[in-house]
């Protein structure tokens, strides 16, 4: 009997392994489209996960992974026992709060002002140039800021100065760091993130705008009652995915405006693990700290994907 059934599970085996490389190689197509993406995550983001075992050793890099010495949560306790730790870490928190309070909503009163407009020529007009910012890199954006708001010969602080007003030292004085920030963070991403948006709105019922016009309803009760319900489950999945990189914020851009007389608001934990790990040579201290931001991001997606769909909503997963 146990014979029988071990056969016929064997049986049922091979016909589903039969069924799966069948529908493989009828959409070889579509996997070999996938594969650049998946040997990217491969190389760069799973296998180097081998690497943070060092985070619990002294690594030195002649003994290697191998054969340093384990020292168990010594880097972990340094951590959270550092006197400018906290610090830092409220500058990332601060910064993640205002990068979603000031431009999490950009994009989508963007795409809704886009999805109004009737001239096709124009709407294109428009998306282009707001595309364009997205393909300069941010020490293209930085230094365009440079040149504007410098003291130097920057055209603000020379209209500033035109109007009777006194030059304000934007790029070295810490209470205009976030203001900043938040600008070229608009500039530049904004517009590319309508993209997602105004393909969520394109899927939305064009029948529920013809009867809502039929009852009367103005352009602002479409949107309030029509547009913005149609697009709530794509805001609830970015808003998940921008929780995820709560600790993960774009070290390049802050680490360009980052100067000794900002510091105190503009150090964040990505140019801290750059200080400790790159130019101080502590690799175990700094792959602590970067293990500490996945897991905090981890638990921040998880939690929040678990309030989404308690909330209703369908959620990443």
């Amino acid at each position: 009997m146990n014979n029988t059934a071990a056969e016929a599970g064997l049986v049922k085996y091979k016909e589903s392994s039969g069924k799966v490389w069948r529908r493989i190689i009828r959409n070889r197509y579509i996997y070999l489209m996938i594969l650049p993406g998946f040997l990217y995550f491969l190389i760069f983001k799973y296998i180097p996960m081998f690497g943070l075992v060092i985070s619990f050793q002294d690594y030195l890099p002649y003994k290697g992974i191998m054969g340093s010495d384990w020292v168990g949560l010594k880097h972990f306790s340094r951590l959270f026992s550092e006197p400018e730790f906290w610090n830092i870490f409220k500058n990332t928190i601060l910064v993640f709060v205002v990068n979603v309070t000031f431009y999490f909503p950009v994009p989508i009163l963007l795409s809704l002002m886009l999805n109004e407009v009737g001239n096709a020529f124009f709407k294109r007009f428009v998306q282009t140039l707001v595309y364009i910012p997205h393909f300069l890199s941010w020490v293209i954006i930085v230094s365009i800021s440079f040149v504007m708001f410098t003291m130097d010969g920057g055209i603000i602080n020379e209209m500033l100065t035109y109007f009777g007003f006194k030059p304000v030292n934007f790029l070295m004085n810490s209470s205009w760091f976030y203001p900043m920030y938040v600008l070229q963070v608009v500039w530049r991403e904004a517009g590319w993130g309508t993209i997602v948006y105004l393909a969520a709105m394109a899927a939305v019922d064009p029948g529920l705008y013809e009867a809502a016009r039929m009852d009367g309803a103005s352009r602002l009760r479409q949107i309030w009652h029509i547009t913005l319900p149609g697009i709530r489950t794509v805001i609830v999945v970015m808003l998940i995915l921008k929780v995820g990189s709560v600790l993960d914020t774009s070290f390049e851009h802050i680490f360009l405006l980052l100067n000794s007389m900002n510091k105190d608001v503009a150090e964040i934990l990505d140019t801290y693990v750059y200080t400790a790990g790159l130019k101080q040579g502590q690799y175990s201290f700094s792959t602590a700290v970067g293990l500490f931001k996945s897991v905090v991001s981890f638990i921040l997606v998880m939690g929040s994907n678990w309030l989404a769909k308690k909330a209703g909503e369908e959620g990443v997963y």
